[in-house]
């Protein structure tokens, strides 16, 4: 069985700091418990982008990478309900480490319902 299906795409990813900068610079925040997002909404047409940040305030290597994880998991399994045209940069909170996995999806959810709202907006 391919674990292909299973993985984050290449096309859905943030690659390059300059992506990351102009999410930062251009975009709205969004402030939960678990995590906060920057997001921007891009052309209709492309496909929803997604970046990670970690600073390492957070804890050792171990504890990030694991952070970042869960947090990457959460996102991959909510993608598909998340209209395109976004592009999403999460920078996880040490709480993010402890919480149900449960919990964490539905805060990504909350955020999806955010940019819903913010799509018809505009």
């Amino acid at each position: 069985m391919s674990t292909a299906r299973f993985r984050f795409p290449k096309s859905a990813r943030l690659l390059r700091s300059a992506e990351y900068r102009r999410i930062y610079d251009g975009g709205s925040k969004f402030v939960g418990p678990l995590f906060a997002a920057f997001y921007l909404r891009t052309q209709s047409g492309d496909p929803a982008r997604v970046g990670y940040t970690t600073p390492r305030a957070l804890g050792t290597s171990v504890e990030r990478n694991r952070i970042k994880r869960r947090l990457r998991e959460a996102v991959r399994v909510a993608l598909p309900s998340l209209e395109p045209g976004w592009a999403i940069v999460f920078n996880p909170r040490r709480a993010a480490l402890d919480a149900e996995f449960s919990r964490l999806t539905s805060e990504v959810q909350r955020l999806w319902g955010v940019l819903r709202a913010r799509g018809t907006e505009s």
